[in-house]
């Protein structure tokens, strides 16, 4: 790593641009060097099909590590929810900066609200949760798997276009305005300002979002994380406590259920006062049932974090979550 530059690894799609240049705007402004922008393209980006069938999220993952390990770039931006809960070798998730808004929201035609929606409208999403929580709440309505970029997806809905959709990552050739509505995440269309063609919030106690939704994680080499060091401060500058608390223990509770970041399970965490709450469901894809529980821990470390959300997978799994949706957490 020069002195001087900050390689800052990204997806080269345009909401994983923005949200990289952001940190990365804030990680120079911290540790007083300049930092520079190196695309990675991805699996995810070049593949096409379901993105639960390719793996998950985590497709967009492994490539940007790869360029990390392999000293083309000195730290990688990811959306949390996209990492693989599992440990990454020679790798450590350096900064959690303040998390953004967890809410998933409906982008509709006619800014349509979710219960004005009419039967048999048509309703994209490529997340099983998402899809299941939909189900759940209005069988009458038909879900249907997309994928893409934002820009992609909008394009989807009649009137929600705006700028021309992005080229590549899976976008749909031929298919433009054929849905009523998506839902996308919230923290997304704020990164790019496109919160505009929002008709409704769903509210956690509707819709649960996916572990680690509306957060970043910022990875570096492993030896790249000490205090002494202009990076590792500057890193270090950037985490936020209480999202990093929250985070460890969705993702413990995800690790634990061996669920995976496709998997039709939600899950938010957040401090309230002296204790960190965990709120998570576990759907059967076709919306007909769910297992859903909410603990609190007044432990309020990294360790803590980990044991409220195993705690929690713990008693999922002893209600039968592992009967409503393929968790291979089951084993002791």
């Amino acid at each position: 790593m020069s002195a001087a530059t900050v390689r800052v690894g990204t997806r080269a799609s345009k909401l994983a641009l923005t949200q990289t240049q952001q940190t990365a705007d804030k990680l120079a402004a911290v540790g007083g060097f300049e930092v520079e922008l190196v695309h990675v393209k991805t699996e995810g980006d070049v593949l096409t099909g379901s993105l639960s069938q390719m793996g998950g999220t985590g497709v967009f993952v492994t490539a940007l590590r790869d360029a990390l390990l392999k000293g083309h770039c000195d730290v990688a931006v990811h959306s949390l929810k996209d990492l693989p809960t599992g440990a990454a070798s020679g790798l450590a998730m350096a900064a959690v900066p303040v998390r953004a808004d967890v809410r998933d929201a409906l982008c509709a035609r006619n800014s349509l609200k979710f219960a004005d929606l009419p039967a048999g409208a048509r309703i994209g999403t490529g997340s099983p949760r998402r899809a299941a929580q939909l189900r759940a709440a209005r069988p009458d309505l038909v879900v249907v798997d997309i994928r893409g970029n934002v820009g992609t997806r909008l394009a989807r809905v009649p009137g929600l276009a705006g700028n021309p959709p992005e080229d590549g990552n899976g976008s749909v050739e031929g298919k433009s305005g054929d849905l009523d509505a998506v839902v996308l995440a919230a923290a997304g269309l704020a990164r790019l300002g496109r919160l505009d063609v929002v008709s409704e919030f769903f509210a956690p106690s509707f819709m649960l979002p996916a572990p680690g939704q509306g957060a970043l994680a910022v990875e570096c080499r492993s030896q790249d994380t000490p205090a002494a060091g202009v990076l590792g401060q500057a890193l270090a500058a950037l985490d936020d406590a209480d999202t990093r608390l929250s985070v460890t223990a969705e993702r413990a509770l995800l690790a634990r259920l061996e669920a995976g970041c496709s998997a039709p399970v939600g899950a938010l965490a957040y401090r309230k006062g002296s204790t960190l709450q965990l709120e998570a469901v576990v759907c059967a894809v076709d919306g007909t049932d769910s297992v859903r529980l909410k603990k609190a821990t007044d432990a309020l470390t990294e360790v803590g974090a980990t044991l409220l959300g195993i705690d929690v997978a713990e008693e999922l799994l002893a209600r039968g979550a592992a009967d409503l949706a393929d968790l291979a957490g089951t084993g002791s």
